[in-house]
């Protein structure tokens, strides 16, 4: 019986070598294994982005490829370029996501590459656990190439101190700065990777690498100093909480565990922590992992963390993870134990993102019903432009369904987006319009999958989003009721002369707001007219009643309109 076995096996043996002389692949070699593991994963992301409606930050970042540019208020403008090449390849949702499928695809293959003790089986069932990259790696959103070029970032950071060549300083400074143009946050992995091996310090060709990615990253620079640099304005001061809150700490851990898992998260990111560190590579991941997770938990003190904002974590933990288990000789069969379960989990949310079939579940409703509402609004409007009051989400979706022009228009409530630096108001000036917000005069309402929305019918619509007051004072500190003379410098950003809206002119005011309410918005007797014609205008504050800190914006006053958000955010302190 021995025998017979042993020549099957020198048989089949025998018949490989032949097949390989033969130019024939041998189907279950491993690299044919990883190859139709990646067709999988790129063909499943494929259908899926084909047949998924778009969310709404989806939308939004359509609307971003429509107006190219070095920089938006929210993100630098990857993303933009990434859906702008694909959608010109298919006009709907698979070509919004096209090339956002293919790098979600490529960071699997980069990741690989820089296992040292590579396993596919282990890899294969580790990705399996993680429920976020299989579903959310198809969404066309800044995270999905931040997560490849920071994956592209660390292995050329492994050739280059292997060898500082020239081609690897180059490749370092162009990974870095691919990363920085996906987000910001990318910053912190270079951060983290200097403070692993300060050794890099005194290596000049990565002083070379970083002139060239700050070269290279300089027109994004340019585009904010520019525009009064708002992402910072925004991130840094906008986003704070007035007061620490516990939640925002419990839902930033609780968020980690699920980015990682669902069910295995906290086990994926325990071996990442504990893997034993073999060399300086390794250690850069390291540092990255805890000094990103633990940078991030101490930002929670200051307001609410997103939890995706450590998804570029993504290839060190993965990695991490992968060499502990191999080290310590383990088997990983809790990954196989639960496999079954997390592709179940992944499974439903799969089609659930396709066919709502829980209408009465209120689980991201965005995902449903788009071309329902959009279409019933549409029908109402005709030809007319459809104005949003406090929602950048609503007229991206309108215009990627309909194709029909869409504006949103803060008011000094809501927070600041893109809109507040597009021109399109120019469009709309003195058309009839309609405008979908709370606190206006109701022409009509249509009902839709989300609830009843009321209307109103503007013959003529003024609104002046893009006109910004730049004060002299950033900060300001006062007594209860005290009355303060601001400085503005107004700033005309259509670059053009402003219509004026004579039958009910434009004023100039202002309002308190804090992180729990707003106060009522005052009017001054500065008109528009007259503030545009002057460099400096001076207008009477009155401080608040109450003592505490405040938010103070200026705005612009055009009824029926709210008072609309026309400056940056004036800290004031009330003694």
């Amino acid at each position: 019986m021995e025998k017979q076995w042993f020549t099957v096996n020198n048989y089949l043996r025998t018949k490989h070598i032949h097949l390989a002389r033969m130019g024939i692949p041998h189907f279950f070699s491993k690299n044919q294994y990883r190859n139709l593991f990646l067709l999988g994963w790129l063909l499943l992301g494929l259908f899926q982005a084909c047949f998924s409606e778009l969310w709404d930050d989806e939308a939004y970042y359509w609307v971003y490829s429509r107006h190219l540019d070095w920089g938006y208020f929210d993100h630098p403008p990857m993303i933009a370029l990434l859906i702008k090449i694909g959608y010109g390849i298919f006009h709907n949702e698979l070509g919004v996501r096209l090339l956002v499928v293919v790098i979600n695809t490529l960071t699997l293959w980069v990741t690989a590459k820089l296992l040292s003790q590579e396993d596919n089986r282990l890899y294969y069932l580790i990705l399996g656990s993680m429920g976020a990259m299989q579903v959310g790696g198809m969404l066309a959103v800044p995270d999905v190439p931040l997560v490849f070029f920071a994956a592209l970032y660390f292995w050329a950071y492994k050739v280059f101190i292997d060898e500082q060549s020239w081609k690897n300083t180059l490749l370092l400074a162009i990974s870095m700065v691919l990363m920085f143009y996906s987000k910001y946050h990318g910053v912190l992995l270079v951060f983290f990777t200097v403070l692993s091996n300060l050794n890099l310090l005194r290596v000049w060709k990565f002083y070379v690498a970083c002139i060239i990615t700050t070269l290279l990253f300089m027109p994004h620079i340019v585009w904010q100093y520019t525009h009064d640099f708002p992402s910072l304005q925004y991130h840094l001061i906008e986003r704070n909480a007035s007061s620490y809150d516990s939640s925002y700490t419990l839902d930033y851990l609780g968020g980690q565990l699920l980015l990682f898992g669902p069910l295995l998260g906290w086990l994926l990111l325990y071996y990442a922590i504990i893997c034993p560190i073999q060399h300086t590579f390794e250690r850069a991941l390291k540092y990255s992992l805890i000094g990103v997770l633990v940078f991030f938990m101490i930002s929670t003190f200051k307001g609410r963390v997103e939890a995706n904002w450590t998804v570029m974590l993504f290839a060190p933990a993965v990695i991490l993870a992968h060499q502990t288990i191999k080290r310590k000789g383990w088997k990983g069969r809790i990954f196989v134990y639960t496999l079954p379960v997390s592709l179940l989990l992944v499974l439903l949310v799969r089609v659930y993102m396709i066919w709502d079939f829980a209408p009465g579940l209120d689980i991201r409703p965005e995902i449903h019903n788009n071309r329902e509402w959009t279409s019933k609004v549409a029908a109402v409007a005709g030809d007319k432009p459809v104005v949003f009051l406090n929602s950048y989400q609503l007229p991206s979706k309108y215009m990627f369904y309909t194709g029909h022009l869409s504006y949103s228009l803060n008011s000094r409530y809501s927070r600041r987006s893109q809109y507040n630096y597009w021109d399109t108001e120019t469009e709309l000036w003195g058309k009839p319009v309609l405008v979908f917000g709370n606190d206006l005069p109701i022409t009509d309402s249509i009902k839709t999958s989300y609830g009843t929305w009321d209307y109103y019918l503007d013959s003529a619509y003024y609104s002046y989003n893009l006109i910004q007051f730049k004060p002299a004072m950033k900060k300001i500190r006062a007594r209860k009721g005290e009355h303060v003379s601001l400085v503005i410098q107004p700033e005309n950003n259509y670059h053009r002369s402003v219509p004026i809206n004579w039958k009910n002119e434009a004023v100039i005011g202002y309002g308190f707001t804090t992180k729990d309410s707003a106060y009522a918005p005052v009017k001054t007797d500065l008109t528009l007219a007259n503030a545009i014609t002057r460099r400096l205008s001076t207008i009477n504050i009155v401080m608040p009643q109450e003592a505490g800190n405040y938010q103070l914006k200026c705005s612009v006053f055009q009824w029926p309109l709210p008072p609309t958000h026309n400056s940056q955010v004036i800290q004031v302190t009330v003694e």
